[in-house]
């Protein structure tokens, strides 16, 4: 018997018989935690572009700040702008890129998704990638993939992370 062929997003929801994976470019993980310990103490946004392989591995491309839209507790909370987000995947189509995921900051906390995080996460199939900031300075990055097919059945699982 042969094991179950890895499967892609092909019918929109990620499958559990394949190992979760974002790749990365050195350049793009620096520019994320860069990121981050620029607008420290407030967490930093962005979006992760590129493509979906065939096993389901997101490959970053490029990846794009966003400003934090979040006046009540920026330290804590984020959000990007819809205008921004549709901007940002208009230019991205553009370079035969798609949205494969989100980054964010957690300063003085770990890089592990908060059920806030979990909560406004809505982009099922999109890698998360939470980096900590402690003291101004990235520590920990860590990426979670959004699976389910619906609110009521999401779930934010643990990703490997290739910086290539």
């Amino acid at each position: 018997m042969f094991p179950p062929r890895p499967s892609s997003l092909a019918d929109g929801f990620p499958r559990r018989d394949r190992f979760l994976m974002l790749k990365i470019t050195n350049k793009e993980y620096t520019a994320v935690r860069q990121h981050g310990e620029e607008t420290y103490p407030n967490e930093c946004c962005g979006v992760l572009l590129g493509q979906m392989e065939d096993d389901g591995t997101r490959v970053v491309t490029s990846a794009a700040r966003c400003g934090n839209t979040r006046s009540d507790s920026p330290q804590n909370r984020y959000h990007i702008d819809p205008k921004e987000l549709v901007r940002i995947q208009r230019e991205g189509r553009e370079r035969g890129e798609d949205i494969i995921g989100f980054y964010h900051s957690h300063p003085d906390h770990p890089a592990q998704w908060s059920p806030t995080d979990l909560a406004e996460a809505h982009w099922f199939g999109c890698s998360y990638v939470i980096t900590a900031v402690a003291k101004g300075r990235a520590a920990m990055t860590n990426s979670f993939e959004l699976t389910g097919s619906e609110e009521n059945d999401k779930k934010l699982v643990d990703e490997k992370i290739e910086v290539r």
